[in-house]
C-alpha cells in the first residue's frame, strides 16, 4: 500500500477525487492461494432461481476435495453490507462472494477482492459477452466473472403505437423515439416514465453508457468526475431535456412503484428502456396486457449503429481474506464459465456466457418456459431478440467506488430536474459536486491525523467546505488501509429483478 498523500480538485461539473487506496492486485496472495483441490468453502449469495443447491451438488461430485457451505444472505444489498463490515474487521469475509455488477469496483479499489488474472481469469474474456465482463474490469484486470447479463432493450406496446399510428420496429433512433413520443402523447399515453429518482438509477447509468458518456474515471487511485461537459453527457442531456419540457416523458412515477405496475397494466406507460430480465416482470406486473408487449433493440443515436449497454447482472468474487483462493475460483469458474452457468440459465437467469447465448436450446421457440414468455409477446421469439442484444458491442463504462452512495444521491439531486424545479443540466452539477464532497469526506474521514486533512493552501478542510461549490476544492488526503478504510457502508437500494 503506497503512502503517497493526494490532492483532490472539485469544480462544479468536472471534479477529479484522489487518494483512493491502490488495487487489491497490490495484496501478495501467494499464501492465500491454498490447495485447488482440497478445502472447505464458505460462499455468500442469494438464489433467486432457486438452483443453488443443485449447482453446488454437482460441484462438489465433480470436485469431491472441496465443500462448500453456502450461506444465503437473501439480497445483493445485504450481502455487499455484510461484506463491507468483515472487510472493516480484518477477517470474517467468505471465500467466494456474489455481488451486483457495480459494487465489484468499491471492493476491488479497497482490496476486498483478488485479482483473479492470477488464475488465468483475463483468458476468459471473448468467452462473455462484452458488456458484463466490461462492468468487472477494474485497472484492466477481472475481478469477479459474470454470472448473468441485462443487456438495455427497448420494449413496448404494440397496441398503444398502434393507436399512435407509431410503427415500433421502425424506431432505429433516439430521433425517431422521440417523433414517437409526441404522437404517443397526442393518444393520453406517455412514451416512458423518467422520475429521476433512486430506482431509476441504473437505467440511468445504462443509458449514458449507451450514449457513450463517461461521466467518472476511475484510474488507479484517482476519480474524475464529468456530468456535464462529457460529450457523451451533453448528448444525454440535451435529448431528455426536450422530452421533460414538451411533456413527453411521465416524470411524476418512479420504477417498481405500484403507480408504475398500474401504468404499464393499463397502457398510459407505452415502453421502457430497460435490461433483457424484464420479461418476467411485464408478465406479473401488467397482466391485461398479455399478447400486446414486444422487444426491440434499443434506438441508436448514430443511425446504422448497434451500441449496446447493460442494466444491472450480477457476478462472483474470490475475497483477499481467502485462505482457499485456488479452490475458491474453481468454483467461480464452474459457475461463471463451467456446467453451473447451463444450470443457471435454465433456471431462469439471462447467460452472460456467449456459448449459451448462442445455443439453440435458449432461442427454442418451443421449450416450455420460452413459450409462456413468447405468448404474452404475441408470439415473438423473445430469446432470439435478447440473445442478439446481450452479443452487440459496447463500450468501457465504469462504476465509481462508492456506488450504492451514488445510486441514493442520484435521487436526492437528479429528481429535481424531473420536477421542474431545476434544468436537468444544473441537477447533474449538483450531483457532480455531492459525489465529489462524499468522495472527499469518505478519505478524510479516515485519518486519525488532523494533519492530513488539511489543505494544501493550509487551510483547514471545514474551511475549505465552506466555500461555494462552484470553486475548485483542493485536499491533501492520506492513502488507506483496507481494514481502517473503507468508504462508508452506504446500503444499496436493492433492485426487485436481482433480489
Amino acid at each position: 500500500m503506497r503512502n503517497t498523500k493526494k490532492v483532490i480538485a472539485a469544480t462544479a461539473a468536472v471534479a477529479t477525487l484522489v487518494g483512493l487506496a491502490a488495487c487489491g492486485s497490490s495484496n501478495d496472495n501467494g499464501a492465500n492461494k491454498g490447495d485447488a483441490d482440497k478445502a472447505e468453502l464458505v460462499f455468500w449469495g442469494w438464489d433467486s432461481g432457486n438452483s443453488m443447491k443443485e449447482i453446488l451438488a454437482d460441484f462438489e461430485k465433480a470436485n469431491p476435495g472441496i465443500t462448500v457451505k453456502f450461506n444465503n444472505t437473501g439480497t445483493a444489498e445485504k450481502t455487499s453490507t455484510a461484506l463491507s463490515n468483515a472487510i472493516a474487521a480484518g477477517n470474517g469475509a467468505p471465500d467466494v462472494v456474489m455481488l451486483e455488477d457495480p459494487t465489484v469496483t468499491q471492493f476491488a479499489v479497497t482490496d476486498g477482492l483478488v485479482d483473479l488474472s492470477e488464475f488465468g481469469a483475463d483468458k476468459l474474456a471473448d468467452d462473455f459477452a462484452a458488456g458484463p465482463w466490461n462492468k468487472l474490469q477494474y485497472n484492466n484486470k477481472p475481478y469477479a466473472l459474470p454470472i448473468d447479463s441485462g443487456p438495455e432493450m427497448f420494449f413496448y406496446n404494440k397496441a398503444v403505437f398502434d393507436k399512435a399510428g407509431v410503427d415500433g420496429e421502425s424506431i432505429k433512433t433516439w430521433n425517431d423515439y422521440y417523433e414517437a413520443a409526441k404522437k404517443i402523447r397526442a393518444t393520453g399515453s406517455y412514451i416512458t416514465n423518467l422520475a429521476g429518482t433512486s430506482n431509476d438509477y441504473q437505467p440511468f447509468t445504462a443509458q449514458i453508457w449507451q450514449a457513450g458518456a463517461q461521466p467518472w474515471k476511475v484510474d488507479g487511485e484517482n476519480i474524475t468526475i464529468n456530468m456535464t461537459k462529457d460529450e457523451g453527457m451533453q448528448r444525454y442531456i440535451q435529448f431528455v431535456q426536450k422530452l421533460i419540457d414538451e411533456d413527453l416523458v411521465d416524470a411524476k412515477t418512479p420504477n417498481w412503484s405500484d403507480d408504475w405496475n398500474r401504468e404499464l397494466n393499463d397502457g398510459t406507460l407505452a415502453s421502457l428502456t430497460i435490461g433483457a430480465w424484464m420479461p418476467i416482470n411485464l408478465m406479473t406486473g401488467a397482466p391485461d396486457q398479455a399478447g400486446n408487449w414486444r422487444v426491440a433493440q434499443l434506438p441508436q443515436w448514430e443511425e446504422g449503429k448497434e451500441v449496446s449497454a447493460e442494466d444491472g447482472g450480477s457476478a462472483l468474487a474470490v475475497t483477499s481474506q481467502s485462505k482457499n483462493q485456488a479452490a475458491a475460483y474453481k468454483l467461480v469458474e464452474y459457475m461463471t464459465h463451467g456446467e453451473g452457468a447451463q444450470t443457471m440459465a435454465d433456471t431462469g437467469t439471462f447467460p452472460s456466457l456467449k456459448k449459451i447465448l448462442r445455443s439453440d436450446s435458449f432461442t427454442d421457440p418451443t421449450t416450455e418456459s420460452n413459450k409462456k414468455t413468447n405468448d404474452y409477446f404475441g408470439g415473438q421469439n423473445v430469446n432470439e431478440v435478447l440473445s442478439a442484444a446481450a452479443q452487440r458491442p459496447t463500450e468501457k463504462f465504469q462504476y465509481l467506488p462508492y456506488n450504492p452512495y451514488a445510486q441514493t444521491a442520484y435521487g436526492d439531486e437528479v429528481s429535481k430536474a424531473y420536477s421542474g424545479d431545476i434544468t436537468l443540466e444544473k441537477a447533474l452539477e449538483n450531483y457532480a459536486n455531492k459525489l465529489a464532497e462524499q468522495g472527499r469526506r469518505s478519505e478524510a474521514t479516515t485519518s486519525p491525523s488532523s494533519e492530513r486533512n488539511r489543505s494544501i493552501a493550509g487551510t483547514s478542510g471545514t474551511d475549505q467546505q465552506s466555500k461555494p461549490a462552484a470553486r475548485p476544492l483542493s485536499f491533501r488526503l492520506a492513502a488507506r488501509s483496507p481494514k481502517a478504510g473503507m468508504l462508508p457502508s452506504v446500503p444499496a437500494l436493492p433492485c426487485p429483478h436481482l433480489t
